[in-house]
């Protein structure tokens, strides 16, 4: 059974970092792309990034692309995402996701 856990989110100033990460198991992590999607406040899943098999290759959204940064660490089955210049839109929740499973997220609050 897949379990992924995110933890790392908090509420942060305009133009601030955080980095989040995810801890998975019941799966062979380094096997699988592995993505960020996130849920703002009354919106829909947004997908942030994803970073394939390997951590060779990533992909980003237009809205977070040259902020944020996915990265994974496959001898500790676990995935992070890196966020720079944080802005009050990127508030929400935030998911690590594969193949359908999610976490039960990490919020992210960006305010002053």
């Amino acid at each position: 059974q897949v379990q992924l856990v995110e933890s790392g989110g908090g509420l942060v100033q305009p133009g601030g970092s955080l980095r989040l990460s995810c801890a998975a198991s019941g799966l062979t992590f380094s096997a699988y792309a592995m993505n960020w999607v996130r849920q703002a406040p009354r919106k829909g899943l947004e997908w942030v990034t994803t970073i394939y098999s390997g951590g060779g290759v990533t992909t980003y959204a237009d809205s977070v692309k040259g902020r944020f940064t996915i990265s994974r660490d496959d001898a500790k089955n676990t995935l992070y995402l890196q966020m720079n210049s944080l802005k009050p839109e990127d508030t929400a929740v935030y998911y690590c996701e594969m193949g359908g499973s999610r976490g039960q997220g990490t919020q992210v609050t960006v305010s002053s």
